[in-house]
């Protein structure tokens, strides 16, 4: 049984991405790129967070393509109004959004 060396619970209990979530600033941002394609641009992710997972879960509630590097999320497609739920949804504090 792995024990995490943050907050010492076993890893199935262990609360330290739940903390982290709660003190964070999220900003969510449109983007242009090439041929004028939008994108909207999840950045404000703590080092500690499994950004991948996070990745995966939006692109699969907002059915859209998208990908994750250097601790930000990149949606392909205007999302700006649905996503706020979505992050709630995932544990995040709603007032950290931007």
């Amino acid at each position: 049984m792995e024990i995490c060396p943050k907050c010492g619970l076993p890893m199935q209990a262990c609360v330290c991405e739940q903390i982290t979530k709660g003190s964070q600033r999220i900003k969510v941002t449109l983007d242009k790129k090439r041929y004028g394609k939008i994108v909207t641009v999840v950045t404000g992710f703590d080092s500690s967070i499994d950004v991948q997972k996070i990745a995966k879960s939006l692109k699969n509630e907002l059915a859209c393509g998208g990908t994750s590097k250097n601790n930000e999320v990149e949606l392909q497609g205007d999302h700006s109004k649905k996503i706020r739920a979505i992050l709630v949804k995932l544990g995040f504090n709603e007032e950290s959004i931007d």
